[in-house]
């Protein structure tokens, strides 16, 4: 890796830096004292949000112009991918940050991307000693740090995860890796079970899950399978994963009309607020996991900030293609991230 991958500071590429979440990271590192350099195929927008942040470096680029993305990650430690749909960016990012010798990182939910950043890249990321960490964000990463740091180096059978979400308004970046997802899969859905992913064509069950107050029970959609099924599938390699999502936040998110989220703050958040419930079982063992924060695509800034500054400084475990709990300490991960989300393991 080059050596300034290991500079404490240092100069990141924030690609798809104008969209919904991207306008989060490049907040979350130029609070962090880091230097965003800002990318995207849209020069207009660009150079707007360059100008709103008081003359930012902008550098136009393509996912299908691998030279526009190779000047784009010049000079830069590390890149940030937040441009959806990732089946058509992650690749093409992903390959500019080994030709460049630096860290990726990405805040990828769609199930099949992830799944092919793991697949296609593990055995090339390793040789040339780049980490490359996918799905560093709300979907795939917190769930991952929470069953990593609950199990404490114990193998688990199952692990349940259940999100509660008070709404959700999805981006268009969402809606657009949405309809991605759906194409590739045929109609059909994607389970964890027997210690790999397989497809299913049945309806998906319904049931009740007992959340913490103040949320309490709630109707859910079961084997609602984010990429948090890729990721700890990965490294923890449990027999079975179990999902649930509040079956109102699965109607606003289904919903043609729901509008996209509002801001309501000075951060840009919007009022949605979140739980997540992470259980891990094996033999005669269980452990719980709970996370409370706002704003699911906020909370995606600082975890994949944090990423990226651990990265840098070295304090990452691996390389190559890594799911979080892989390649951070993830009890102290989740510490690092207060106040943005509140961590309890039990």
């Amino acid at each position: 890796m080059n050596d300034a991958t290991h500079d404490k500071t240092g100069t990141v590429a924030v690609f798809g830096a104008y969209g919904h979440t991207g306008r989060f990271v490049v907040k979350e590192l130029l609070d962090r004292g880091l230097t965003p350099v800002l990318s995207g195929r849209d020069e207009d927008r660009l150079g707007a949000l360059a100008a709103d942040l008081g003359g930012v470096e902008a550098r136009p680029a393509s996912a299908g112009d691998p030279a526009s993305l190779d000047r784009a990650l010049a000079g830069a430690a590390a890149v940030v991918n937040c441009a959806g749909p990732f089946a058509v960016t992650a690749a093409p990012v992903i390959e500019a940050a080994l030709r460049a010798g630096i860290a990726y990182v990405d805040v990828a939910g769609e199930v099949e991307a992830v799944a092919d950043t793991f697949t296609h890249f593990a055995d090339r990321a390793r040789q040339a000693g780049v980490p490359v960490v996918p799905a560093m964000a709300f979907f795939g990463g917190l769930a991952d740090l929470m069953a990593t740091a609950a199990l404490d180096g114990r193998a688990a059978d199952e692990i349940l995860i259940a999100y509660a979400l008070s709404s959700w308004h999805p981006t268009d970046g969402t809606r657009a890796s949405s309809r991605v997802s759906r194409e590739r899969r045929g109609g059909r859905r994607l389970v964890h079970t027997g210690g790999r992913m397989e497809y299913r064509t049945d309806r998906a069950p319904t049931g009740w899950w007992s959340f913490p107050e103040p949320v309490g029970g709630q109707a859910v959609l079961g084997e609602f399978t984010t990429a948090d099924s890729v990721t700890i599938g990965h490294h923890l390699r449990p027999r079975d994963i179990r999902t649930c999502m509040t079956t109102s936040a699965v109607e606003d998110v289904l919903g043609a009309q729901t509008p996209p989220p509002v801001p309501v703050d000075d951060r840009g958040r919007s009022a949605q607020t979140f739980l997540v419930e992470v259980v891990v079982r094996a033999a005669g063992f269980e452990r719980r996991a709970v996370a409370r924060g706002q704003d699911i695509y906020a909370v995606s800034a600082p975890l994949a900030v944090e990423a990226v500054q651990r990265a840098l400084s070295g304090r990452i475990a691996a390389t190559g293609v890594a799911a979080a709990g892989a390649a951070f300490d993830a009890r102290d991960f989740l510490h690092a991230l207060a106040p943005h989300v509140s961590v309890h393991i039990r």
